[in-house]
C-alpha cells in the first residue's frame, strides 16, 4: 500500500504527539523526584515548597516520608506544618 501525502502528514503528527507525550512523562517524573528530595534540603524555602507539593500527594509513601521529615526537621514551624499534613494524609488513607 502506498502512502499518500495526507497519510504521511498524519503519521508525522501522531509520532510528534507521542514523542512529546513521552518526553513530558519523563520530565514530570524527574520533577516529582526533585520535589521529594527538596524536603531534606538545607534551604528553608525549598523545604517549604516541598511540603506544599506533598500536600497534593496523599499516598502511603508520602506518609512515611513525612514521618522521617518530622524527625529530621529542626524548625518548629515546619514541623507543625508537616505534622498537620501527615494527619490529613493518614485520615484520608484510613
Amino acid at each position: 500500500m502506498r502512502l499518500t501525502p495526507d497519510m504521511r502528514g498524519s503519521r508525522l503528527v501522531a509520532l510528534g504527539f507521542l514523542g512529546g507525550f513521552a518526553a513530558g512523562l519523563v520530565l514530570w517524573s524527574r520533577e516529582q523526584h526533585a520535589r521529594r528530595r527538596d524536603l531534606f534540603n538545607a534551604r528553608p524555602m525549598r523545604r517549604f515548597a516541598a511540603l506544599s507539593y506533598l500536600r497534593g500527594q496523599r499516598t502511603p509513601e508520602t506518609a512515611s516520608l513525612l514521618r522521617d521529615y518530622i524527625l529530621w526537621e529542626k524548625r518548629a514551624d515546619f514541623k507543625r506544618r508537616a505534622r498537620r499534613l501527615l494527619d490529613r494524609v493518614e485520615r484520608q488513607l484510613a
